[in-house]
């Protein structure tokens, strides 16, 4: 066995063994292990990275991989699934805009084991240069850079899901670090991202001279596109869009074009040309997906209007343009698959076999960098500016003008563009909820409507009057705190909406 990923398998071994079940965020390595076995060498440094991106593919204390809880999150309560016949009644609830904080699919668990993880190397691995004579301070620079950049990505996705959460920045190594913390406020939480993002980010390389790994660690413009995120979040427009342009202006990154290479090159084959950062699944280590999308175990499936609705049908031409990023590519329309995670062509006569179920989980790609820039430039009243590049994706695409043009005099309506824009290029991504919820919040929830409408698709017309009175309520927009968090940590408070 490789040395590295040996040590990487150790780390993962040492930080989920002797846990206590009874004390918040239930982590504790053995601290003797750690500190006088473990980090002494730059192979174990390494090995510890190593296995923070391993934790991302998929827990090692038996909870559900990362991508799993992304996915229901950024998709469950959006107008692009429905349930399928396996979907449990946790999942129901998230459709039904009625979840409850004993629902599985609210425990953080498993993103606080990868933060974890991260602080225990950024704690830890300083010491090794006084170890190794071979460890150079360039190294460890980049290896707190990594590991600071992804636990910036788990708050973020924990602030944007549940809004206040307990920030801790230091390691649990041994009994003395396990104690209850109480909630941070999500707004403080994003204020120290920028802060951590900002110094980590000249220890990153641009490149590690190696494609795939390019798109499978954290380089800088991946905290380039997390920072533009965050700023977006914020509504800090300029600055979004200066984060963008340090990757447009980098030249490393295209759109991947034409119907049947768009698919093949971000869904199956993976680390194309346009990916920033991806979770790097293979034969060894499957994704979730598969039995979660496949007709015969489905738990979701394609809504069935996103055809007519949403990529729309060309009556016009008489040889009929089609969107590229629909039928083959996002999804199956003759049975609603989700079709990005199953497909093995972009026919759409051609599946995984389960030993294939290896299609990675993107986090960011160069044409969110282009719609992200789109949007904040947008709000600060360049709309010609920002449809040029809506234009540049909509291209690539062969998208039809099914639902009238972009206005391009118009901020406001370009605001709704954008946001269609993003449904059709990233759909089934995880991202659906979070870009409704953060074009509904800004200015103090002027487009509150967006969230409703989408209910209005997504709910069940008999639950849907009691689905648009809670959600009216912005508390309700963030999800609970799962139970057992409440009872093991008495310094928690339940999310608002939930009390």
């Amino acid at each position: 066995m490789n040395k590295v990923i040996k040590y990487s398998l150790l780390l993962l071994a040492i930080t989920t063994s002797l846990v206590s079940c009874t004390k918040w965020i239930d982590l504790k390595p053995n601290d003797g292990i750690i500190r006088e076995e473990f980090w002494q060498t730059k192979e174990q440094v390494q090995a510890a990275v190593n296995g923070i991106y391993s934790s991302m593919l998929g827990s090692t204390s038996g909870d559900l991989a990362l991508p799993e809880y992304f996915f229901i999150w950024g998709e469950g309560r959006t107008d692009m699934v429905v349930p399928g016949f396996k979907a449990s009644p946790q999942e129901y609830e998230f459709v039904n805009v009625n979840i409850q904080p004993n629902n599985n699919y609210t425990n953080w668990r498993a993103l606080y084991q990868t933060i974890n993880y991260c602080n225990t190397l950024i704690e830890l691995a300083p010491a090794v240069l006084k170890n190794d004579n071979t460890f150079t301070k360039v190294q460890l620079d980049q290896a707190v850079a990594e590991a600071t950049t992804i636990r910036s990505l788990m708050y973020f996705y924990l602030v944007r899901t549940f809004r206040d959460v307990p920030m801790k920045l230091n390691a649990t190594i041994s009994d003395e670090n396990i104690q209850p913390i109480p909630k941070t406020s999500g707004d403080s939480i994003l204020t120290q991202l920028v802060s951590d993002l900002k110094v980590s980010e000249a220890g990153l390389p641009y490149t590690y001279g190696n494609a795939n790994t390019d798109k499978g660690r954290v380089t800088r413009f991946t905290l380039n596109a997390l920072l533009a995120d965050i700023y977006l979040w914020q509504e800090k427009y300029a600055e979004s869009a200066t984060e963008c342009d340090k990757i447009i202006a980098s030249n490393r990154y295209g759109l991947v074009g034409g119907n049947n290479n768009l698919f093949n090159a971000l869904y199956y084959q993976g680390n194309s040309s346009e990916s920033i950062f991806e979770l790097q699944y293979d034969a060894n280590k499957l994704n979730p997906f598969y039995y979660m999308h496949l007709a015969s175990t489905r738990r979701w499936g394609a809504s069935a209007r996103l055809m007519d609705e949403v990529f729309g049908v060309d009556l016009v031409n008489a040889i009929p343009k089609v969107d590229a990023r629909g039928d083959g590519c996002s999804l199956r329309p003759s049975d609603l698959t989700i079709w990005k995670y199953v497909g093995a062509n972009s026919y759409g006569n051609s599946m995984r076999s389960p030993d294939q179920s290896f299609a990675h989980w993107i986090f960011y790609r160069y044409a969110d960098v282009l719609l992200m820039k789109a949007e904040a430039i947008n709000q600060t009243g360049k709309s010609l500016e920002a449809s040029r590049l809506v234009k540049t994706i909509r291209d690539r695409a062969n998208a039809i003008d099914f639902n009238g043009t972009m206005d391009s005099t118009s901020k406001s309506g370009m605001e709704d563009f954008i946001l269609q824009e993003r449904q059709r290029e990233f759909a089934f991504e995880g991202k659906r909820w979070y870009d409704v919820l953060r074009n509904a919040k800004r200015n103090n929830y002027a487009k509150v409507s967006y969230i409703l409408n989408m209910a209005s698709i997504s709910v069940p017309s008999d639950r849907q009057q009691v689905a648009f009175n809670k959600l009216r309520d912005k508390n309700s927009h963030y999800l609970p705190i799962y139970l057992y968090e409440l009872q093991t940590n008495n310094l928690l408070v339940q999310n608002p909406f939930y009390k």
